[in-house]
């Protein structure tokens, strides 16, 4: 997909463990609409969410087969925000899931992941931004594409984020993986439609979440992704 894979390589060569997904709950939504009760990210495009600490926030795929970027920052101080490393660090795993923590720059738990049916994410690929498509899409002869870094500022502005301050998202439904002469490999998500994955916010938060805007990273077709706080 988006990184060349290794016709010598497969998954089966890379071992990883990850924790038991939870079930899949039933979803009414669909390709044509989401579920009642439920708000819809149109593809390629990205929302501001906030949260209040004890909400939990529900991203639902409705389709199969798409990723949806998630960044946060804390409401009562902007610079404090969500931490790739700190997150793989303190949790001692590349492959967050159910009772996982999702941690701040500054050490401070954001958000507990509460539901997820799928077990395989990604926090080692940043956003997708107009110079990914420029440099890893030359077929694209760098014309204007959505973004999800791009879609994340749009969503984050408005509450004083600035484009610099936005780092690596987690990817949730991403398939990325690592053969043994470290060579990324990204393949389709592992989703289906109605797969879950959700977060209890431990602080109030600013939340940016996209449905992605690379089409090689979600089998060659971007797709809606819902959601809903409650």
């Amino acid at each position: 997909w988006r990184r060349s894979r290794s016709i010598a390589t497969s998954r089966s060569t890379c071992w990883r463990a990850r924790r038991p997904p939870t079930p899949r709950p039933p979803y009414a939504g669909g390709p044509e609409a989401p579920a009642d009760g439920w708000s819809r990210i149109a593809p390629q495009t990205g929302v501001l969410v906030p949260l209040a600490a004890g909400q939990v926030l529900e991203v639902v795929d409705p389709c199969g087969e798409q990723v949806s970027d998630f960044y946060a920052v804390m409401q009562d101080d902007i610079a404090e925000c969500f931490s790739a490393g700190r997150t793989v660090d303190y949790n001692n795993t590349l492959y967050p899931s159910t009772g996982h923590r999702l941690w701040s720059n500054r050490s401070s738990v954001m958000a507990t992941i509460v539901a997820d049916s799928v077990g395989i994410h990604d926090m080692t690929v940043t956003p997708c931004s107009q110079q990914t498509f420029d440099i890893l899409y030359p077929e694209f002869d760098g014309a204007p594409h959505p973004s999800c870094f791009a879609n994340l500022c749009g969503a984050l502005e408005p509450v004083g984020v600035a484009p610099d301050h936005i780092g690596t998202t987690l990817n949730i439904f991403m398939d990325v993986w690592t053969s043994p002469d470290g060579e990324l490999h990204i393949d389709p998500p592992p989703t289906q439609a109605g797969d879950v994955f959700a977060i209890r916010a431990e602080a109030d938060l600013f939340v940016g979440l996209t449905a992605c805007s690379a089409e090689k990273s979600n089998a060659g077709v971007c797709k809606p992704i819902d959601y809903r706080v409650r």
